[in-house]
C-alpha cells in the first residue's frame, strides 16, 4: 500500500516485537498489533506508519484559527490533518478523527507543497486537526519540501513527542501552537492517558527553536480555578512573559459532560494570566 511508509524511530526486540520511540508512550508492538496512537502498525517486526499521506481534512484557514495570533497575523494557511492521536483526552473536540483509523485521500508530500504553492494569498502549511507527531514520517517528508519554496511549516501540537524526533523535526518548522492541557500528572495521567512533563519538555525545547503559543482549554470542574491558570501563566513567563497563552472555552465532547466553562471564570482567567504575560487571548467564547 502506498500509504505504508517505515517509520523513523523504533527498535526490533524479541518475538516479532518492536518498541516504538516516537513519543513517551514507548508502546512495545507484537506482530500484527497496532500502537496506542493507531497510526503506527508493526508488520512482521518492521513499524509501519499507517497514515502517511492519508488526508481526513484539508482547508484553508486564517492563521488566527491555528490559534496563531503573533505570527504573520491576518494571513491564511493550507491546513491539513489525517488520523490517530497518542493521546486520549475524555473531551477530545476532534474524537471523529483523533480517535478513529477514519478514512482519507492519499496525497503525496508533493501534492501537498504544489497545492500550497498554488493557492493565493497562501502563507504555507499547518499541520493540524489530528496529531501531527503520529503523522511524523509524512510531516518530516512535506515541511522538508515546503521549506525549500519558501513558505512556512505550522504545527498544532499536544506536544507529546520524545526528545530526538523533535530536534530532527524543528529546523523545518517556523511556529507552533502547543496545547498545555493542565498543570499536574494527576489530570494529565486522568484525562488524557498521558503525562505532564514530556509536554513541558516541549515547550523548554521549541521555545528556543520557533515561534510558540500556547493553548489551554479551560475545562470545567478540572481547569477551571484560578490557581491552575496563575500556575501555567507563571511558568510560560519565566521562559518568555511574550509568548501568547490562549485560553479556550471548553464545550461537552466525546465522553466528558460537563458544562461549558463559565464565561465569568474565563475573563476572570484572563486577567491571572496578564499578571503574568504580555498576550493572553480568550477563544470559543
Amino acid at each position: 500500500m502506498k500509504n505504508l511508509k517505515e517509520c523513523l524511530f523504533y527498535e526490533k526486540k524479541e518475538e516479532g516485537k518492536v518498541r516504538c520511540t516516537l513519543c513517551p508512550h514507548y508502546c512495545l508492538i507484537k506482530n500484527g498489533g497496532i500502537g496506542f496512537c493507531n497510526a503506527r502498525y508493526n508488520d512482521s517486526g518492521v513499524l509501519y506508519s499507517k497514515n502517511y499521506g492519508i488526508i481526513s481534512s484539508c482547508g484553508v484557514d486564517p492563521i488566527e484559527k491555528k490559534p496563531l495570533w503573533r505570527f504573520f497575523p491576518g494571513s491564511k494557511i493550507l491546513s491539513i490533518g489525517s488520523f490517530g492521536c497518542n493521546l486520549k483526552c475524555a473531551y477530545c473536540q476532534n474524537y471523529s478523527i483523533s480517535q478513529d483509523c477514519r478514512e482519507g485521500v492519499y496525497a503525496a508530500p508533493e501534492d501537498i507543497v504544489d497545492m500550497a504553492k498554488n493557492l493565493s494569498e497562501n502563507i504555507g502549511i499547518a499541520f493540524t486537526y489530528n496529531e501531527p507527531a503520529i503523522w511524523y514520517e509524512f510531516v518530516l517528508d512535506t515541511a522538508k519540501l515546503n521549506k525549500q519554496t519558501g513558505r512556512k511549516n505550522v504545527l498544532v501540537t499536544n506536544g507529546y513527542i520524545n526528545k530526538e524526533p523533535l530536534e530532527k523535526l524543528l529546523p523545518y518548522i517556523d511556529a507552533m501552537n502547543i496545547d498545555l492541557k493542565g498543570f499536574d500528572d494527576s489530570f494529565y495521567q486522568e484525562m488524557c492517558r498521558g503525562r505532564l512533563q514530556p509536554v513541558l519538555d516541549t515547550i523548554l525545547l521549541c521555545a528556543g527553536h520557533c515561534h510558540i503559543e500556547i493553548t489551554t482549554l479551560v475545562v470545567t470542574d478540572k481547569i477551571d480555578n484560578m490557581q491552575t491558570i496563575e500556575a501555567i501563566a507563571q511558568w510560560i513567563s519565566k521562559i518568555d512573559q511574550k509568548i501568547p497563552l490562549h485560553l479556550s472555552r471548553y464545550f461537552p465532547n466525546y465522553h466528558y459532560d460537563r458544562a461549558p466553562t463559565d464565561i465569568k471564570f474565563m475573563k476572570k482567567a484572563k486577567n491571572i494570566g496578564e499578571k503574568y504575560l504580555k498576550y493572553v487571548y480568550l477563544g470559543n467564547i
